[in-house]
């Protein structure tokens, strides 16, 4: 049976449905289309940043140096790589809907100020029983051991859990685990999804 439902956030929670902005930047800057993503992200500072190896300001201050941008332009780069991104306001009301039944938890691949976004930008933490955050732990997804920090704090075995994650790597990790998991896209019906596993929200009735 499951008792606990542990969610990722960008891609999931979080996602960028546009991208004007970003390839704004990219063509400015004679970029590749989503390579902003690939410097931010999946980089080596990036990945060094979600590892928890440098700060996320450090990371920013190595974005600018390697775009050649001055202090103005690269306050003005970290606004507009932001704006397309939108909170799932529903699958927020969905989550809130499953406890105390449940209890909810994040594991994100992120920066050291995941926890202060979720808090102060978001203010969706107060959804979730448990944060893990990379940068935090100085671990990642796809790592095995970051699942297994999870269900220990959480105190669940692995077969009492579901992971939910938009990267197909991150999922089968979770599985190797012993998660049940499910490979999230934006026209998955994720209510559906996890009704058929038996994890029915609760409603006014009950």
């Amino acid at each position: 049976m499951i008792h606990a439902v542990i969610f990722d956030v960008g891609g999931v929670l979080v996602r960028t449905p546009d991208r004007r902005h970003r390839r704004q930047w990219e063509e400015r800057l004679g970029l590749a289309d989503r390579e902003t993503e690939v410097i931010v992200f999946s980089g080596e500072m990036g990945t060094r940043a979600q590892g928890g190896e440098i700060t996320s300001d450090q990371l920013w201050q190595w974005v600018g140096r390697r775009l050649a941008l001055s202090p103005e332009e690269l306050a003005n780069f970290r606004r507009d790589f932001w704006a397309g991104d939108v909170l799932d306001e529903g699958l927020i009301a969905y989550i809130r809907s499953l406890r105390p039944r449940y209890q909810t938890a994040i594991i994100s691949n992120a920066t050291d100020n995941l926890r202060r976004n979720l808090t102060e930008f978001f203010a969706i933490a107060d959804a979730f029983d448990l944060i893990v955050c990379s940068a935090e732990e100085k671990l990642m997804k796809p790592n095995p051991q970051i699942y297994r920090l999870t269900l220990e704090r959480l105190g669940r075995e692995p077969a009492e859990a579901v992971f939910i994650d938009d990267s197909a790597d991150n999922v089968a990790a979770a599985r190797h685990v012993g998660m049940i998991a499910i490979h999230f896209s934006p026209s998955l019906d994720l209510p559906a999804e996890l009704a058929r596993l038996g994890v029915v929200p609760i409603t006014n009735n009950q």
